[in-house]
């Protein structure tokens, strides 16, 4: 799938969201990008896993590991498109952790994957996790990295859409953002 061809399947499940947007980062945008909406329908899923595992299965991993909740539905997608293992870590407490009876094998070659990417703080949490657990991350998938490629995990990065979103400080924001009502749609 072309960049422009994803950006499409946003468009037309109203999972691109203009207005004033607080993300999880603590930075605003003018720009959101709801992809449980987009993920909902199950061919959508489908059509975007496949693009994400065509670029990843050179990596040779045997796990996807998912950070809960925006990665779950895109990461168990993507395991399925290669035959893998999928785990998930899930908040404990405020923080990333790994629950459930999942276990990672010293040496294990994860492959991280996340719905959005705007500082990368969810995903750097997971890897620090599988490594912590003795894996290893062969890389990370995203379906929108909203940095452009500035968020530099130190693996190799995939990504479906690559933009640059303007994000604001909290004591930065432009006059007509500071209009607009901020919200938080990703935590409703």
């Amino acid at each position: 799938m072309t960049q422009n061809e994803v950006l499409q399947v946003f468009r037309d499940s109203g999972a691109l969201l203009e207005g004033h947007f607080i993300l999880r980062s603590g930075l605003h945008s003018r720009q959101f990008f709801q992809c449980a909406l987009a993920l909902q329908q199950m061919p959508v899923v489908e059509k975007l896993g496949a693009a994400l595992a065509s670029k990843v299965r050179p990596l040779g991993a045997v796990t996807v590991v998912a950070p809960a909740m925006g990665g779950l539905v895109i990461g168990q997608e993507v395991a399925r498109q290669l035959g893998l293992r999928f785990i998930f870590v899930e908040k404990e407490d405020g923080k990333l952790v790994l629950r459930r009876g999942f276990k990672i094998a010293p040496g294990e070659k994860n492959l991280v994957v996340e719905d959005v990417v705007t500082k990368g703080g969810r995903v750097q949490e997971t890897m620090d996790i599988v490594r912590a657990h003795g894996g290893q991350v062969a890389g990370v998938a995203m379906v929108v990295d909203r940095s452009n490629g500035q968020t530099q995990l130190g693996v190799p990065q995939f990504s479906l859409i690559a933009l640059h979103v303007e994000t604001f400080d909290p004591n930065q924001i432009p006059p007509d953002l500071a209009k607009i009502p901020a919200s938080k749609p990703g935590s409703k």
